[in-house]
């Protein structure tokens, strides 16, 4: 089996040898890449692969449920993360093939999908279908760059608009009562240095003490712990936002001096010596905490403390939301929850900023004497006028 790579002025014409038909004739698969002659020679190997494997299709006869097989495995597969792979899996194999797999991709029209839309929304929610349209575009855009198709069609339809859910945050008062009530719990550790730093649950039970610098008062955040099919797995955080140090408070430095202390005379009484590689936060054998298991146990800690709704995510908008009241910058507090850009950490908390503009405006009333009247209009007689114009 052949192929070879041709430059066809801004573009690179893709051609194989596919076989030879019933009548003889040589058989030869083409097609035209935009793009860099690096990507024209994936776009080769790619195809050589299924050629291989026995899974090429002739685009005139790809079907979509074809075309997002291919996306999966020869494009997903190599740049995305597990994590990422395994959901978009699960939205095309759950509800986009179902639903459009047998449509030909060159027959797909914006009406089919926008009829998608529609039909999934009478079951789902509007954000939830929001996630489909995107899986959905992202693999046709690939289409086009395939040459596959002219135009993405999912460009020319209005995904449903997704209804942000209100955050929910805790008042002072309100974390005050939930630490007194988790205070006996194997899991306050994990809660009250999340209040305290932001840090998303994953950065928390992938921190190791090699992580920690109770000198510096400082954390890095460099393995993040993540449950995929029943099983705990290590990996490194997904973007170079999250691979960052975080600041600590005094307090916290003194609370987890105070716990290691007491980590390590367990892990001697089990024969298990503390290291610096050894979990922060783990179960009594130093296992790492099942994620799961850590949100529904927080949860039945929120209701017994009268917070119904508050999920264990909402520890990192509540230590957001209390940084932003005590006047902290947005940028400091960005950096600090490893956010892509401060226009993010803004948008997020928006609410919470529109809240303060009276706080605001109370330390500026302070700040500014108070007006005094009877000066801002003088009234000149005619002739004091006529004279001061003389």
């Amino acid at each position: 089996m052949r192929g070879s790579i041709r430059a066809r002025g801004n573009s690179w014409q893709i051609t194989i040898d596919t076989g030879i038909s019933d009548n003889g004739k040589r058989k030869r698969h083409i097609e035209t890449l935009h793009g860099r002659k690096g990507d024209a020679q994936k776009r080769l190997n790619e195809l050589l692969v299924n050629i291989e494997k026995g899974i090429y299709v002739p685009p005139g006869r790809l079907t979509l449920a074809e075309h997002l097989h291919n996306w999966l495995e020869g494009y997903c597969k190599t740049s995305c993360s597990q994590r990422t792979y395994d959901g978009y899996q699960s939205i095309i194999e759950q509800h986009l093939i179902p639903a459009l797999g047998h449509i030909r991709l060159k027959n797909l029209h914006p009406q089919a999908i926008q009829k998608y839309y529609g039909q999934a929304c009478e079951r789902l929610s509007p954000l939830t279908v929001h996630h489909h349209h995107r899986v959905l575009s992202q693999s046709l855009k690939y289409a086009v760059r395939q040459g596959y198709l002219g135009r993405n069609p999912a460009e020319m339809v209005d995904p449903p608009s997704p209804r942000r859910k209100p955050m929910r945050t805790m008042t002072p008062g309100e974390v005050e009562t939930l630490l007194d009530l988790a205070k006996d719990s194997a899991y306050y550790p994990a809660i009250y240095t999340a209040l305290s730093t932001g840090l998303r649950q994953a950065e928390l039970l992938g921190l190791r003490w090699r992580d920690v610098d109770l000198d510096m008062l400082s954390i890095s955040v460099s393995q993040v712990l993540y449950k995929r099919r029943g099983v705990c797995q290590f990996k490194e955080p997904k973007t170079s936002h999250s691979r960052r140090r975080v600041a600590m408070t005094p307090k916290l430095a003194t609370y987890l001096r105070g716990y290691r202390a007491e980590r390590e005379g367990l892990s001697l009484l089990l024969g298990k010596p503390l290291t610096l590689d050894s979990l922060v936060f783990a179960n009594v054998d130093g296992k790492p905490i099942d994620p799961g298991v850590l949100s529904h146990a927080f949860g039945k800690m929120a209701r017994q403390a009268g917070l119904n709704g508050v999920r264990f995510h909402d520890l990192r908008h509540t230590f957001a939301s209390l940084m932003l009241l005590r006047g902290a910058k947005p940028k400091v507090i960005s950096e600090a929850l490893g956010h892509s850009s401060v226009a993010f950490t803004m948008d997020t908390y928006s609410h919470i900023i529109d809240g303060m503009q009276e706080d605001a405006m109370a330390l500026l009333d302070e700040v500014l004497p108070v007006g005094v009247n009877g000066h801002s209009v003088k009234i000149l007689s005619p002739n004091r006028r006529q004279a001061s114009e003389s």
